[in-house]
Parts: structure tokens; sequence; C-alpha cells
């Protein structure tokens, strides 16, 4: 199952893809949002076109954690999205990951121009790659609380994923 990794903003939607494991995420391509919502018309066309199983949308905290107005504006995209289509839709903090992408895509030799092309489907990438890390720690994290003895699973509450996006 693929995941599909989004990086909302005012003008542009980074988007991000997984491999077929769900375990690399790499960046896909930017989309203009428009007034007309075509937006969602081409995130649902990647949804069937890639066979996305769950989408991993950046909220945008503030730096103590709290929402705020961007993030708020990217809860009610969320809302939107959701009830276009029955693909699970999670948030994920996304904290820093523009400035990460800026500084990765600049060490890689982008010029300014190309930069500001990428840098949003490079957040999203940045965005999708940090939940699939979170996931798979919390698989092994899982497997290390097995009771091999009962061949029973005891799960840390910590541990806990969301079943839904799980490959």
């Amino acid at each position: 199952m693929r995941l599909l990794g989004l990086d909302v903003g005012d003008r542009r939607i980074g988007v991000a893809l997984s491999d077929p494991e769900g375990r690399l995420a790499s960046p896909l391509t930017t989309l203009e949002r428009g007034k007309s919502g075509s937006e969602f018309e081409a995130i649902l066309e990647l949804i069937r076109n890639r066979e996305v199983g769950c989408i991993v949308v950046g909220l945008p905290r503030s730096l103590s954690g709290q929402i705020g107005p961007q993030a708020r504006k990217v809860e009610k995209f969320i809302e939107a999205l959701s009830r276009q289509t029955s693909v699970p839709v999670r948030t994920w903090d996304e904290r820093f990951s523009t400035a990460a992408a800026e500084r990765a895509l600049a060490a890689a030799g982008r010029r300014r121009k190309e930069l500001k092309k990428r840098r949003d489907a490079a957040a999203a990438a940045i965005i999708l790659q940090d939940y699939l890390d979170q996931l798979r720690l919390q698989e092994q994290a899982r497997e290390e609380v097995s009771d091999e003895k009962e061949g029973r699973n005891f799960f840390h509450p910590d541990a806990a994923a969301d079943h839904n996006c799980l490959r």
C-alpha cells in the first residue's frame, strides 16, 4: 500500500508518494491551489492511479505545539478532502519541514528559482518519511514487547499505531 504525503499551503500543495512497501517517501509534484477546487480532483486522481491507501497531511503547529491560524486552514482542507474520499487521512506535525526541505535542496546545489519550485514537494516527502519512520519504530516496539512464550502480543500504549495506515 502506498501512502500519499501532502504539505498544504495557501497557494500550493506539495505532494509526495511512498514506495509500495511504505518504507521510502519521494517528492512527486506540486499542485497549484485554485478557487475551483481543482487540487482535490488532482489528489483524487493520484489516489486512484497510484493505489494510495492512506493520506498523511502535515499539520503546521506553532513552536509551542498549539493549533494556530494556518493549522486551522489545513484542518478545513482535511475535512473537505475527507468528504471526497474513503481513504483515511491522518495528520503529522510538520514543524520545520519546509526549512529542512530548503536546506536539503540548497545542499544539493539547486538554484534559488528551482528551489522554490521543488520546495513544497520536498517538504511533503520529509513529512511523509517522518511518518513512515515513526510507523516502523512502533512496529519494532510492538515486536520487542511481544510475549513469545505464551504466544500473545502485549502492546505498549505508546507504540499503538493507526492500523488503517499500516502496510
